[in-house]
C-alpha cells in the first residue's frame, strides 16, 4: 500500500546512498601526487564534497597552478575512481532499507548525481541497487552542476514528476542549494558534520545533523507520510 500519494524520491550518490568519498579521495589524492601535489589531505578532500568530478578537476587546476588540463585531470580521477568504484563501494545499510522500502509500495524514484555516468553504473551495479534505481541523471547530462537545479529538474521530468511532489535526499550544501532552487523539499544527512550549520542547510525540510548516523529507513518513510505529498 503507497501512503505516499504522489510522492517521487530522489536521491544523490555519494555520501547519500553510498559511502563513496573514501574512494573519490584515494583516486583524487593519487590524481594530485601523480601531477605534483603530494600530500592531499582528507580536510583538503572535504571542501569539493557535493562538487561534481568535473568542477572539481577545475577547481584544482586553478588552486594548484597545474598544468594538466582539466579533461586530462578528470580522465585520470575517473579511470582511478572506477577501478575502486566496482568492487570498494558500500551502500549505507538504512539508505538500502529506505529504497527498498519504497520500492515496495511503488514510489517512483531516480539519482541525481555529480558523478560521471559511467561511475554512477559502477556504483549502481556494484551494490544492487540497479533493481530499484533505474532513473538516473548525472550532472555531465545537463548544463549545469549543483547547486544549480538542473540534475534535480531533469530527474523529475524523467520521473514524469512536478518538481513540488519531489523529496529529494542530499548529503553535501550544494545539494541542499539545488533541491531548493528546483522547488524540492529536501531530507539532509550532512556528510561532513562541521558543515550541518550551513545556510544551505536551513531550507532542508528535515535536517539531520548527526548525518548517517541519525538516518532510519522508517524514520524518513513516516517523515514522508506525515509531511504530505506538497511543502
Amino acid at each position: 500500500m503507497n501512503r505516499l500519494g504522489s510522492i517521487s524520491v530522489i536521491f544523490d550518490l555519494d555520501g547519500t546512498l553510498v559511502d563513496s568519498e573514501p574512494n573519490y579521495y584515494a583516486a583524487g589524492r593519487q590524481t594530485l601526487a601523480e601531477h605534483g601535489v603530494p600530500g592531499f589531505t582528507w580536510a583538503e578532500h572535504e571542501r569539493f564534497v557535493g562538487v561534481s568530478t568535473l568542477e572539481t578537476a577545475a577547481l584544482w587546476k586553478q588552486e594548484y597552478g597545474l598544468a594538466a588540463s582539466v579533461d586530462e585531470l578528470l580522465a585520470d580521477t575517473n579511470r582511478r575512481y572506477l577501478e575502486l568504484a566496482r568492487t570498494a563501494t558500500r551502500a549505507y545499510p538504512e539508505m538500502r532499507r529506505f529504497v527498498e522500502l519504497l520500492a515496495a509500495e511503488g514510489v517512483p524514484m531516480a539519482v541525481a548525481s555529480g558523478s560521471s555516468p559511467e561511475a554512477i553504473e559502477a556504483i549502481l551495479a556494484g551494490t544492487g541497487l540497479d533493481a530499484y534505481l533505474r532513473t538516473v541523471v548525472s550532472a555531465d547530462e545537463v548544463p549545469r552542476g549543483k547547486p544549480a537545479p538542473d540534475v534535480f529538474l531533469e530527474a523529475a521530468r524523467r520521473l514524469g514528476a512536478d518538481p513540488a511532489d519531489c523529496v529529494v535526499l542530499e548529503d553535501a550544501a550544494p545539494g541542499a542549494a539545488a533541491a531548493h532552487a528546483a522547488g524540492m523539499r529536501c531530507i539532509a544527512i550532512p556528510y561532513v558534520a562541521a558543515q550541518a550549520g550551513a545556510p544551505e542547510f536551513a531550507t532542508a525540510g528535515l535536517l539531520l545533523r548527526g548525518g548517517q548516523a541519525e538516518f532510519t529507513a522508517r524514520g524518513a518513510h513516516e517523515w514522508l507520510v506525515r509531511s504530505g505529498a506538497r511543502s
